[in-house]
């Protein structure tokens, strides 16, 4: 452990509601030191991000800080004018945020987005302004940077998204870096390559880093110290070795048994097959010039093959833009199949019109990666759940579908009341457990479950994946589970299906390719994992 002076110290902190005194966040006291990576880890609701807003003083109008400090040497941040702590944000403390494309502004340049805390905060301008993205743009793994300078954010990739937010926070050389759950939605190789590279700048600039995240795995890999945070006060610190290897309190053991065994494989699925994907590819046009002509052709599906039994869970793995997605919409008919065949329990199912097709809708239902956009936020989430009951005509009386509304609710281990609730009312965790039950509504043979945990905390993905388990074991439902995240398959798929490019590169039963893979590529993939045991 590091012996030097902290760079920033938190003191006390509370955090409580505006209106009430209501404590969100309760004696808070955290010590950042130069080249250190400090992790908060905490389930969703625990203060975590709460406490890095209040650090920076960015809190948002309806939260005040209640009482403490918060000391960059000998001053306390809370206690300076507005216009000198601006002069503090950007230079000696920067924040990378979770959504880089919700924190990117989509109608400027990747220059123009980093230059401008340059600009403010020193008076580089012209060519050495230039010369300095450049340079920052270099240093965090941008291929070509004078090129991507002119880009705009929806040009880049999720992971050259997020470099980008971090040669933004490092613009000015600050001291503290924090970073709020900065590979939530990353592919396990992006996020590696993100890790290492806010470690090797920790190391290398003396960076003092406050890492925010409920990837237990990230923490093992990453942090130099972890602090464990519960209903808004820090319940444990220690060194990271002390920590996994003798956790002191219950909560902070519960964190760590909710990670998926990479041990627990599942016996193979003996029954006919349901889904046949024979061949299929999904190519997309690329035009351009004054006519917007065909000039090429995205092959996001380029001939892939698969089987699917009754009762089995197929996990399709790979990173974004590998194809996954786009082969599971269209599987549902959300995507044209360009070439190939879809056969749905010996029907072919692809070419369907949407008359036709209405009939196979029941069968086939599909949870999305986020709850919050694939949910009318003005319907209530009993109506929610008994929309596809209407539209597909299950359960014709009202009083009925009601009742099934309930038993729903109560199968996926959510109060009756949230019946009566809106979607904004409810935590992620909880909203997914709604989609599950909007997808189960209508007794359907085969569900889609694409990326359905990729943003839920540890603890509460266990919880769903142990669901959707359950649910698969009593209703011999068949899932197609897609993910990038290969911790996750153990236990919970029967096969496995690994995709690059567009292709099906290899497949084979889930204790196969995890233990003994045959393709580079999957190598890779589980390489890149992060493990609790180094």
């Amino acid at each position: 452990m590091n012996q030097q002076a902290d760079t920033l110290t938190l003191e006390g902190l509370s955090v409580e509601l505006a209106e009430t005194a209501q404590a969100l966040v309760k004696d808070v006291a955290i010590h950042l030191r130069a080249g250190e990576i400090f992790a908060l880890v905490g389930e969703s609701g625990s203060g975590k991000s709460i406490t890095s807003l209040a650090a920076m003083r960015l809190l948002p109008d309806a939260l005040r800080v209640g009482s403490g400090r918060a000391l960059m040497g000998d001053t306390d941040l809370f206690a300076l004018p507005e216009a000198r702590m601006q002069t503090v944000r950007g230079r000696r403390m920067a924040m990378i945020f979770q959504n880089p494309m919700s924190a990117l502004n989509p109608v400027q340049t990747v220059f123009r987005q980093v230059a401008e805390t340059l600009r403010l905060h020193t008076a580089l301008r012209g060519a050495a302004l230039r010369d300095r993205v450049a340079s920052l743009l270099e240093e965090v793994g941008i291929p070509d940077p004078r090129q991507r300078m002119g880009f705009y954010p929806h040009q880049l990739s999720g992971g050259q998204q997020q470099r980008i937010m971090i040669a933004m926070a490092l613009a000015c050389e600050p001291e503290v870096l924090i970073a709020d759950e900065p590979t939530t939605a990353l592919d396990v190789t992006i996020q590696k390559q993100v890790l290492e590279l806010i470690r090797e700048l920790a190391r290398s600039r003396r960076l003092a880093v406050l890492l925010i995240t409920h990837d237990m795995g990230v923490v093992r890999q990453t942090a130099d110290r972890v602090g464990v945070m519960y209903r808004g006060r820090i319940i444990e610190e220690a060194s990271v070795a002390s920590f996994f290897d003798a956790p002191k309190e219950d909560y902070s053991q519960r964190l760590i048994d909710a990670l998926p065994g990479q041990d627990a494989f599942l016996p193979p699925v003996q029954a006919a097959p349901l889904l046949e994907v024979r061949d299929v590819k999904v190519h997309f046009p690329v035009r351009g010039g004054l006519l917007r002509r065909v000039q090429d052709v995205t092959r996001a599906v380029d001939g892939v093959s698969l089987t699917l039994a009754r009762g089995e869970t197929f996990a399709l793995v790979g990173e974004s833009g590998s194809g996954k997605s786009t082969l599971g919409r269209a599987i549902l008919g959300l995507e044209a199949a360009s070439a190939g065949e879809i056969h749905f329990d010996g029907t072919r199912i692809d070419g369907l019109d949407r008359a036709a097709r209405q009939a196979f809708r029941r069968r086939i239902q599909v949870i999305f990666q986020n709850p919050y956009s694939s949910m009318n936020p003005r319907m209530a989430i009993g109506a929610i759940i008994a929309e596809g009951m209407l539209s597909l005509g299950v359960e014709a009386s009202q009083d009925r579908r009601e009742a099934r509304v309930r038993a729903l609710l109560e199968r996926v281990r959510l109060p009756a009341d949230c019946a009566r609730r809106y979607p904004h009312e409810l935590s992620g965790g909880q909203l997914q457990r709604v989609a599950i039950a909007r997808a189960l509504a209508v007794d359907p043979e085969l569900i889609i479950c694409d990326e359905p945990t990729s943003a839920l905390d540890v603890s509460i993905r266990a919880d769903v994946l142990a669901l959707l388990a359950e649910l698969q074991r009593e209703d011999g439902v068949a899932m197609l589970f897609i993910t990038h995240d290969l911790s996750i398959v153990p236990g919970l798929a029967h096969r496995v299906g690994v995709m690059r490019h567009g292709l099906l590169v290899e497949t084979g039963e889930a204790e196969r390719v995890l233990t003994a893979p045959e393709h580079p590529y999957t190598r890779e993939l589980l390489a890149a994992v992060p493990r609790v045991n180094r």
